[in-house]
């Protein structure tokens, strides 16, 4: 693999990430010009019902994100004095990133993992598993803490709750169109003069669009790992140290007892992204792949 710089890597995610965002609003837009046509504008009153739904669980979980995720996670918060060793850690890397320190909790899981969660940089919340304490030196660690506040210092949490409002939008609307083909709901609205054609096109969009959808979102949150892991490059100048925390990831083949889908995209490594997902529906990009992007970097240090 050719050297790469973790700036370029950085502008490069960004710039994805920007990209498949746009993709996923002009999906949005597609669906609804689908609906306008196939339903008529009558039925497709449930468009902002469908929006209004999403919009209020989504964000609702994104404002209380942290105590959401402490809850499915088991995880348990802590104080400096519980382990002085890890906050110091933490404190160079908010020292040398300018982020506020964050809270800090803990998993009492013997598989090696760690994650970030929290509405903004002012909110956030760190935690690692017991596990991840035990298996990794100092230098592996710091590379895990600054992986993990570079998600904080992306907002992440923030780009993952515009991306599942759309996902979400998108897979509600869909199903309730579903639902009111099967009970005969709209035929009343469809002009009898329309074009067939347009008509069985906006049908198969309607059908694929969630599953497009669920892909972009992936796509999102595989950039964001990326460009994570870049970041914590910046703020620690070392890519050894993240890229041997991942080798023991990689190495390691337990998996965390709360790996739900829901908070899946939120660990340093996801618990389900194993050899039976699909590359495009997996939240993380394969570790040997960003293995093989820090050893690149490690040329220019």
């Amino acid at each position: 693999m050719a050297t790469v710089s973790f700036r370029a890597a950085q502008s490069a995610n960004k710039r994805k990430t920007f990209l498949l965002l746009g993709a996923m609003g002009a999906l949005t837009w597609l669906v609804l010009i689908s609906i306008f046509t196939y339903l008529g504008t009558s039925s497709a009153a449930i468009v902002p019902f469908a929006v209004g739904i999403t919009l209020f669980s989504v964000w609702g979980s994104y404002y209380g994100s942290d105590k959401l995720v402490l809850t499915m996670t088991g995880a348990k918060q802590i104080q400096e004095s519980d382990n002085p060793k890890l906050f110091g850690l933490i404190q160079e890397i908010t020292i040398a990133s300018g982020l506020p320190m964050p809270k800090v909790a803990i998993v009492e899981d013997s598989a090696p993992n760690a994650f970030a969660t929290g509405r903004n940089p002012e909110h956030a919340l760190i935690a690692f598993t017991t596990g991840i304490l035990d298996a990794m030196d100092r230098d592996q660690l710091q590379g895990v803490i600054a992986h993990e506040m570079a998600h904080v210092g992306n907002r992440d949490t923030l780009v993952s709750a515009v991306a599942a409002t759309t996902a979400g939008v998108i897979a509600l609307i869909s199903d309730l169109l579903m639902r009111m083909m099967w009970f005969g709901g709209g035929r009343r609205d469809r002009d009898s003069n329309g074009n067939p054609i347009m008509l069985v096109v906006s049908l198969v969009v309607l059908i694929l669009a969630p599953i497009a959808a669920v892909m972009l979102k992936s796509a999102i949150s595989r950039k964001r790992e990326s460009l994570a892991d870049a970041t914590a490059v910046a703020f620690t100048r070392n890519p050894a140290g993240l890229r041997s925390a991942l080798e023991v990831l990689a190495a390691d083949s337990t998996v965390v007892q709360q790996k739900s889908t829901a908070v899946a995209h939120i660990w340093i490594e996801s618990p389900l992204d194993g050899k039976s997902v699909s590359k495009m529906f997996a939240s993380h990009p394969p570790i040997q792949e960003r293995i093989a992007t820090l050893r690149a970097m490690e040329s220019l240090n």
